[in-house]
């Protein structure tokens, strides 16, 4: 019960976390800033894109343990694991293989004189 735990209508009279304030601070404002502050320098193709699916999972991952599960399914795993866990974990593979990928590519594209030009 935290102080700013939030009372809804159809959840009962124990006050939860407001995790769909959580989720539209670090999957909106902070996932911008993220993406922002990353992508003011020239980078490979695909790195933003990748940047956004590791973080956004990640950040997806982290705000889904103070959700509540969805009733149909609750948790998956030993108490602990959503759906929405079980979704995220593969973006971020994702995107960190996207991540290796685009940089990866990138040094191979450079041509061989690009590094140190006459």
């Amino acid at each position: 019960t935290l102080p700013w735990g939030m009372v809804f209508p159809t959840g009962g009279s124990l006050p939860r976390h407001p995790s769909m304030l959580y989720e539209a601070f670090s999957e909106g404002i902070l996932l911008f800033l993220i993406l922002f502050i990353f992508s003011l320098k020239p980078k490979p193709r695909m790195a933003v894109s990748a940047m956004f699916l590791i973080f956004y999972g990640l950040f997806r991952f982290l705000v889904e343990f103070v959700r509540e599960p969805d009733p149909q399914l609750g948790y998956l795993w030993d108490g602990w694991l959503t759906m929405g866990q079980v979704l995220s974990f593969p973006m971020i593979v994702i995107g960190l293989g996207l991540l290796f990928y685009a940089y990866r590519k990138n040094i191979q594209d450079r041509p061989a004189n690009a590094e140190n030009p006459a």
